[in-house]
């Protein structure tokens, strides 16, 4: 019989790990431990060896277990794991999405570069492009989608810092706004700037996708980020972040992070695995019910319009990219409910199934207002031109039945009061 190759849902039960070196546990224990015992001053030597690069692993070693500092059982079979869904050589895992995503900057600029961004982000990416790399010399220009490849190169050039172009950082879909930009394109204007001594780097953001919905590293990104709190996490309980790639990158990425000292706790890691079992179930079910909530919200009267991938239209720009680069809409919506904020604080204030909190990805339905909560620190003219509005309301649906939350939601549209004006619009 040919050799089976099992796909990622099937091997996140028990791949990276052998039960005959913990008891025989059919789960991988927690090692709370800070540190490992060697049994020979020879193999502590050897383990620190690789561990500082002072020489290259041989073919057939693995990495010793020094200190959980540098490496935990727990982290590198979550690691192993996270990999097979990419697709890529290498994880590191960090307590938080935030500094996944502030170590991966940190490491690739450094005083005198220059950053190309998309806009919005998430706002904590925002804070930091915009107000942290500035005030340690990095130059940050900042793009928007649905700009051509043309235009954004000539913005580059027209910096005068082109020359000094070392990363391009995305995130798509866009936080709050769901738009998508064309992970190809970047990534062949990453290879345009770059030369034999200046690799530019391309990393996506791709925690409003998960592992499922979109594979960054097969467009040409060079790095994927996540922030695992959300739904590789799934369940709220929890913080932490992912940072995927090439050897080559990821040897940079977990030194760095060694000597920040950010990685995730052996009880995160375990947290993590265990959610990595139902991942695909959840994301599953979660796109089901976002797309019989997505049609809810266009068709009620009290709606001005619906940011959600399925909905896109064909003829778009917006769906091209998103039937070449996504494998399915996802499961969060952006929405404009007539009015401002006054009604959204309305809605938000009687909804009953549907929690009104940030984050996204969880088993719960979740609800909040970006231009007051998550993206409040943005500069006002950028939210003005990214469409962030006090009418705006972001949905994260969980796994609940799709009919129960578009009853909430119906139910706490009832209790919206419509202006004067919106009511003679409306008749």
């Amino acid at each position: 019989m040919k050799n089976h190759k099992f796909s990622p849902e099937s091997l996140m039960m028990s791949y990276g790990y052998k039960p005959e070196l913990s008891q025989g546990a059919i789960k991988c224990p927690i090692f709370n431990t800070s540190t490992f015992v060697f049994k020979t001053a020879q193999e502590g030597k050897a383990f620190f060896e690789v561990a500082y690069g002072l020489r290259e692993k041989a073919p057939s070693e693995e990495m010793g277990l020094i200190y959980s500092r540098i490496n935990n059982p727990n982290l590198e079979i979550l690691e192993n794991r996270l990999c097979l869904w990419d697709k890529a050589d290498d994880c590191a895992v960090f307590e938080s999405g935030m500094s996944a995503i502030t170590t991966v900057l940190l490491e690739f600029l450094k005083p005198g570069d220059l950053l190309v961004y998309s806009n919005p982000t998430y706002g904590g990416t925002d804070h930091f492009i915009n107000h942290y790399l500035p005030s340690i010399g990095v130059t940050v220009l900042g793009v928007h989608p649905n700009q051509s490849k043309d235009e954004i190169v000539e913005l580059i050039e027209n910096s005068g810092k082109a020359s000094n172009l070392k990363m391009i950082y995305l995130e798509t879909p866009a936080n709050p706004t769901n738009d998508l930009l064309d992970i190809e394109m970047y990534s062949e204007i990453a290879k345009h700037f770059s030369t034999a001594q200046n690799k530019v780097i391309t990393a996506v953001d791709n925690t409003f996708m998960g592992p499922i919905w979109q594979h960054p590293l097969r467009f040409g990104a060079d790095l994927v980020l996540y922030s695992a709190t959300k739904y590789i996490g799934g369940h709220s309980d929890l913080i932490a972040g992912a940072v995927l790639g090439s050897n080559e990158l990821m040897i940079r990425v977990k030194t760095l992070r060694t000597f920040l000292g950010n990685m995730a706790s052996s009880n995160t890691a375990w947290l993590l695995m265990r959610s990595l079992e139902t991942l695909k179930i959840r994301m599953d079910k979660q796109s089901q019910n976002a797309e019989e909530v997505a049609h809810f919200l266009k068709s009620h009267d009290k709606v001005e319009s619906v940011n959600f991938l399925g909905l896109l239209v064909e003829s778009s720009h917006q769906y091209d990219i998103y039937k070449r680069q996504c494998t399915a809409p996802g499961a969060m919506i952006t929405f404009n409910i007539k009015g401002g904020e006054k009604q959204a604080f309305q809605l938000l204030n009687h909804l009953k199934l549907v929690k009104l909190a940030v984050s996204l990805g969880g088993t719960e339905s979740l609800a909040q207002h970006p231009i007051t909560m998550t993206h409040a620190g943005v500069d006002p003219e950028s939210r003005k031109r990214m469409n962030i509005t006090d009418k705006m309301v972001r949905l994260s649906i969980g796994v609940e039945d799709a009919k129960d939350i578009i009853w909430d939601l119906n139910q706490a549209f009832e209790k919206v009061e419509l202006s004067n004006m919106e009511k003679l619009l409306k008749h």
